[in-house]
């Protein structure tokens, strides 16, 4: 599935100024630099090892870079902890599915209004009145959720015992549920057949057009890529080796060698 027809771009919601990344002495991100504006659909590629997951990982402050600078919605960021940036509206999903398995649908999706949930302890405790009320607006907006995803069937359904392509569409789900204006994919489709492929498309894309969300993904499945990307950004060991709209970067000679070709499998 791909867009029907171009869309317009907004201003820069993101920007990355030569960021590094290193663990010990190896160097996961070496000087990398992008923006991601607001409304589009920002691929980043490369081969397996290229520095990906550590890019996400830097942007919703899983990790700090030791070098560089990070600008979100118009402010440098210092150091940012993940719950500081699913609060200011950035929102991951994760190569491995981390789900709750033993709850159900609803209750994994619930997780993802937590931070909106304004109510103290002691009210929280009562389960009456306040809490009460704001527990039922929460629902109310992840039922929305449920019904936008499609899986009414499954909302009371132990997450532990569905297959994997619905695990990943929960996990979409709970990251939707938190509204976030960023939305980090980490390789989305990994391990689904086509039809799940095809349906996964389709969400991230009305998930993009329907709500406004901007959204970065991680995907190896070129196909896709190339349908459902506004620009694409292309790491190999560590380091940017492209930065262009999806025909530019499926033509540069650099990305065939690195990532098209055949010399890395």
């Amino acid at each position: 599935m791909s867009r029907d027809a171009p869309r317009p771009i907004g201003d820069t919601l993101l920007k990355v100024e030569d960021v590094s990344l290193g663990f010990g002495g190896v160097r996961a991100l070496s000087g990398v630099s992008f923006d991601i504006r607001k409304g589009e659909i920002r691929a980043i590629i490369g081969p397996n090892g290229a520095g990906k997951s550590s890019m996400l990982n830097c942007i919703n402050g899983f990790y700090q870079p030791s070098e560089g600078r990070i600008t979100y919605k118009g402010k440098a960021r210092g150091a940012m902890r993940p719950h500081e940036a699913a609060r200011d509206g950035i929102a991951r999903t994760f190569q491995n599915i981390a789900l709750f398995r033993g709850m159900s649908t609803l209750d994994n999706i619930m997780t993802g209004r937590m931070l909106k949930m304004n109510r103290g302890f002691f009210w929280q405790c009562l389960h009456w009145g306040p809490a009460q009320s704001e527990e039922i607006e929460h629902r109310e907006a992840v039922e929305r959720v449920i019904d936008f995803l499609e899986i009414q069937a499954i909302r009371k359904v132990p997450v532990g015992r569905l297959p994997y392509g619905l695990q990943k569409r929960v996990e979409l789900g709970r990251a939707l549920a938190a509204e976030p204006e960023l939305l980090l994919l980490d390789e989305p489709m990994a391990g689904m057949n086509l039809e799940e492929k095809e349906d996964m498309c389709r969400f991230i894309l009305d998930v993009n057009e329907q709500f406004g969300t901007t959204i970065a993904l991680i995907e190896h499945d070129m196909g896709v890529v190339m349908d459902i990307s506004d620009r694409v950004v292309v790491l190999e060991y560590g380091r940017k080796i492209a930065d262009g709209d999806p025909e530019a970067v499926k033509a540069d000679p650099k990305v065939i060698d690195a990532y098209l070709g055949t010399g890395h499998g």
